[in-house]
């Protein structure tokens, strides 16, 4: 699911003041005595509208500040049609909030001198490459957590839909094409998930332990894990649901191990207010910091230009280490993000680092804004007192856009006299990409033309289009409902050679060779 991390960065319309140390972090908006607790007070309404007018089966929010929580509760159900509700200890996927507490991860070894942030990836892992040998050479960590090393949007994820694992689709990463290097912002997964396993290389252990030991231990967050594993093991979890009309169900199950460090933490609120509490430098472990401010800041920080503004008068927004990064509109800074499972989960949490607040929202559903929208309304009435725009109303446009389907012949209507299909034999036998590895095409029984791709032998059945051009129904995470992939032969002097299968052909390697 293509994240929707860059609505955080929708500017709100006003900010808290507090005294300032530095000019640049003046804000002319004061906040009021109690105006925090007010908006603390408003939660309940916010869910309770956002829930209604969603059908969002079951959400759970905190608030953190001066390093107090102010609130952890649970809303709604964990599955629906069953009794169990969301309480504040209830185990959530958190998608790709998961960047941001692996940033945290990464900063810890800074902190214990075993990475740098620029440190170069070659270093970390001999064999990584990309497909630029001077990118390759100079590529660090914190490019690939700034999104900013040249691979291409949401590099590498069909891949993990086709049951390849960690190791390999980091390897393929060298195959994909790259624009300018440090030029351009590029949201990827597996370029952030490359760099952690270097920094788990680094520090003699695996990306899961690292992250339990340094973060997640010390912290008592005693629900919180990077493993699949234990988020299925646990009794009190947040259940998947995907909208299928009007009606909400538990229709899929993401296991996200493949790319955990930018998508596969699982945790409950109450951990996450220890999380939240920790990055606004108020946890105190063993009487100091767990992470010194010098090696959490560059995460904190502008590091590339996510949403460069379309006129003059506009805020840009930012990217640092794993973390959103803007400015409100009364001048105070925010660190953000959210988290997206097409198949069912949202996320969000919302850092004013000045005001000491920090809100985090997560939910059992395909995202469609209600998370942010909660978030946002609650970061506006901290702020300011009043609510500036129905947040939902605004944010589920973009959301039903990033979920519209996929295929240039999504919701087209079939040729009215198709040219004939050859015979499926004319089609069936082993194709192999470079990147996709080996394809087969058979006809089992003689009931039409299958393709079968990746490690996980993810079966699509083929239902003729026209002449050559068959069409499949992709599947998974990065697989709207409705979109529809055409899958086209290839013929030289008349014999069937190759196939493009037009899902998998973004980056123009979507062709098997026969």
């Amino acid at each position: 699911m293509r994240s929707p991390a860059f609505l955080l960065l929708i500017a709100l319309a006003a900010a808290p003041a507090s005294a300032q140390e530095s000019p640049a972090a003046a804000s002319a908006v004061p906040i009021p005595p109690g105006q925090v607790a007010m908006a603390v007070g408003r939660i309940d309404g916010l869910v309770a509208d956002v829930m209604a007018r969603t059908g969002v089966p079951g959400m759970a929010v905190a608030v953190v500040q001066d390093g107090a929580v102010l609130l952890a509760k649970g809303y709604g159900l964990r599955e629906v049609d069953k009794p169990e509700p969301v309480d504040a200890a209830t185990v959530f996927q958190l998608a790709s909030v998961s960047k941001s507490v692996a940033a945290t991860v990464v900063a810890a070894q800074v902190a214990a001198g075993k990475v740098a942030w620029d440190t170069p990836m070659t270093t970390l892992l001999p064999g990584f490459a990309l497909s630029d040998p001077m990118a390759t050479a100079m590529v660090t960590v914190g490019d690939l957590f700034a999104h900013r090393s040249g691979l291409p949007d949401h590099a590498a994820d069909p891949l993990e839909d086709l049951g390849y694992d960690r190791d390999a689709v980091i390897e393929r990463l060298r195959l994909l094409p790259l624009d300018g290097f440090r030029d351009k912002y590029a949201y990827t997964n597996f370029g952030l998930t490359a760099a952690a396993e270097g920094v788990a290389a680094a520090a003699g252990t695996d990306w899961e332990t690292l992250s339990e030991v340094s973060i997640y231990t010390p912290l008592g967050m005693g629900h919180t894990s990077s493993r699949f594993a234990d988020y299925m093991a646990e009794a009190n979890r947040a259940i998947p649901h995907m909208r299928s009309d009007t009606a909400w169900a538990p229709l899929a199950q993401r296991d996200p191990d493949a790319e955990s460090p930018a998508g596969g933490v699982s945790s409950t609120v109450e951990d996450m207010a220890k999380w939240m509490t920790m990055v606004l430098g108020r946890d105190g472990v063993a009487g100091a910091p767990l992470i010194p401010a010098a090696a959490l800041l560059p995460a904190l920080t502008p590091q590339a230009v996510s949403s460069p503004p379309e006129a003059a008068a506009e805020r840009p927004g930012f990217y640092g280490y794993g973390f959103n990064v803007g400015v409100t509109s009364a001048g105070r800074t925010t660190a953000s993000h959210s988290g997206a499972f097409y198949l069912g989960a949202a996320t969000c949490f919302y850092l004013v680092p000045s005001a000491d607040l920090g809100i985090v929202v997560l939910s059992n559903a395909q995202p469609m804004g209600a998370v942010e929208a909660v978030a946002i309304a609650f970061t506006e009435l901290a702020q300011t007192g009043t609510v500036s725009e129905d947040w939902l109303a605004l944010l589920e446009p973009f959301f039903a856009h990033m979920s519209a389907p996929q295929g240039k012949l999504a919701g087209a209507e079939p040729p009215a006299a198709p040219a004939p299909a050859a015979p499926d034999a004319d089609y069936a036998g082993t194709y192999a990409s470079a990147y996709y590895g080996a394809a087969e095409v058979a006809a089992p029984d003689g009931a039409g033309l299958v393709l079968t791709l990746g490690p996980a032998r993810v079966a699509f059945p083929l239902e003729h289009w026209t002449g050559d051009t068959f069409v499949l129904t992709p599947r998974g995470e990065n697989a709207p409902d409705g979109s529809r992939s055409a899958v086209t032969f290839v013929r030289e002097s008349g014999k069937v050679v190759a196939m493009t299968v037009e899902y998998l052909d973004e980056n123009g390697l979507g062709t098997f060779r026969r």
